[in-house]
């Protein structure tokens, strides 16, 4: 089984800065992308930034210019920088990966698995 952990939620206050980590662990063939996503309370959960193999970059255009996503492969582990921070930007922050599994059979299985979240708070 695959697990992501994620860590480095808090509270903050306005243009303060955290890391958030994500770590994915367990019968892993290689991971084909990492991304982190956000719910705010009484909003639908959206697409924060995303990396995916090959370097390339994604964000949303609420966070351009204050969040940085990175990647280290050889951990299977996703880091997101953020800067800035707004009131706005407090939300539960997921971590998203689209792995591919060696099933027992030794088929490989490719899939999103998704982090338990944690708790970002930007207030003052």
């Amino acid at each position: 089984q695959v697990q992501l952990v994620e860590s480095g939620g808090g509270s903050v206050q306005p243009v303060g800065s955290l890391r958030l980590s994500c770590v994915a662990s367990g019968n892993i063939f290689s991971i084909n992308g990492m991304g982190w996503y956000r719910r705010s309370p009484g909003k639908q959960r959206e697409l924060v930034a995303i990396s995916i193999t090959g370097g390339r970059t994604e964000y949303s255009d609420s966070v351009k210019g204050r969040f940085t996503i990175s990647t280290d492969n050889a951990k299977n582990t996703a880091h997101l920088e953020m800067n800035s921070l707004k009131p706005e930007d407090t939300a539960v922050y997921y971590c998203k990966a689209d792995i591919t599994v060696t099933r027992n059979s030794g088929i490989r299985v490719g899939s999103d698995y998704w982090g338990q979240g944690t708790q970002v708070t930007v207030s003052s």
